[in-house]
């Protein structure tokens, strides 16, 4: 088996669950800290990505820019990654900073069936001798041969590796074994997996995917990220050496890193709430969880119904202002039938 690569969100998908408002000096100490700690890239920026800052999706305290600037200086051992969507950011505004600023290895995503709008994208970044992954979001929303097909362009464009993302925390071990198994099984390039832990899986999933094929394992300290966090990096890099599974990762520097920042930055790490729970139910993307249930308490309604709503129209990340047309539905239909759900 390959050695397994751990890409650490912690510094972008992590920013969800602190509406995006990391400061200089938690970029700093974090990087500091991590940089020896065996992680093949350190991802960092606003939780939905380069370009994504607005007050649709929240507003970061500090601007990509400084976000990269800062890390790059203290990182020196560790690759710095950051992630961009096509849509939120572009090449000019975006990419090409990027590159200027030291980054050295980009994932750029997408729903995972639209990998064509992510071409010229990956095309410049591998231009500029960049290492590039394509990130297929939310694919539990489509089967198996649309998803090879839709990898097999990602990797037709220069990716070295595609990361299934599972957005919402909706897979199980099923699911992975069937999807991952067929794109290692297809493909030549190295195939990844971003895990949820809505319903409790993000481990197991992240090692099933490991067990079928998978090389790349994308997740954070703590498990800090958004709705019910990621796979915890901790948890899975324990499970790697206790089944002898090679991976550079100093286990007890991350545990140690997880207990003088990051559980001080997660003020909420309660464990699964119900809200979490009937997110995965609803294959709903993970970074909804506050809008929800802001919208939910502006129009009186249950967050859990605005959740299994949006989950029926298939909401995808993007789509946030879906969210208060549901609430307003939901209120309306409420009013009507004299306040019974």
């Amino acid at each position: 088996m390959e050695r397994i690569l751990l890409f650490d969100a912690t510094l972008r998908d992590g920013s969800h669950a602190i509406g995006h408002q990391y400061t200089e000096e938690n970029i700093r100490d974090y990087c500091r800290a991590m940089d020896a700690a065996g992680m093949d890239a350190i991802v960092v920026g606003h939780g939905n990505g380069l370009g994504a800052s607005s007050l649709q999706v929240g507003l970061s305290l500090l601007t990509d820019s400084q976000m990269l600037t800062v890390a790059r200086e203290n990182l020196h051992r560790t690759k710095l990654a950051t992630f961009m969507m096509p849509g939120y950011g572009t090449i000019r505004d975006d990419l090409s900073p990027a590159v200027d600023a030291g980054v050295d290895l980009f994932k750029i995503g997408c729903h995972c069936t639209e990998t064509n709008i992510t071409r010229q994208h990956i095309e410049f970044l591998v231009h500029e001798g960049k290492e590039v992954y394509g990130v297929m979001m939310m694919y539990h929303l489509a089967d198996r041969d649309t998803l090879l097909q839709q990898a097999r362009q990602l990797e037709s464009y220069g990716a070295s590796g595609v990361i299934l993302m599972d957005s919402a925390g909706a897979s199980t071990p099923e699911m992975v074994r069937d999807t991952v198994g067929l794109l290692a099984e297809k493909l030549t390039c190295r195939i990844g997996f971003h895990a949820h832990n809505n319903l409790g899986l993000a481990v197991a999933n992240s090692y099933t995917a490991i067990q079928n094929g998978a090389t790349i394992i994308d997740g954070t300290v703590r498990g800090f990220g958004a709705g019910a966090g990621n796979c915890q990096l901790e948890a899975i890099v324990a499970l790697l050496k206790k089944e002898g599974i090679e991976c550079d990762a100093d286990l007890y520097r991350m545990m140690d890193v997880s207990k003088e920042y990051v559980a001080k930055w997660w003020k909420n790490d309660k464990g699964l709430d119900d809200l979490n729970i009937v997110n995965g139910m609803a294959g709903v993307f993970s970074g909804f969880k506050r809008h929800v249930l802001n919208a939910a308490d502006s129009f009186g309604v249950d967050a859990r119904d605005i959740l299994m709503e949006l989950g029926r129209r298939k909401a995808v990340a993007g789509q946030e202002d879906m969210i208060v047309s549901v609430a307003q539905e939901l209120h309306d239909a409420k009013k009507k039938s004299g306040g019974r759900r």
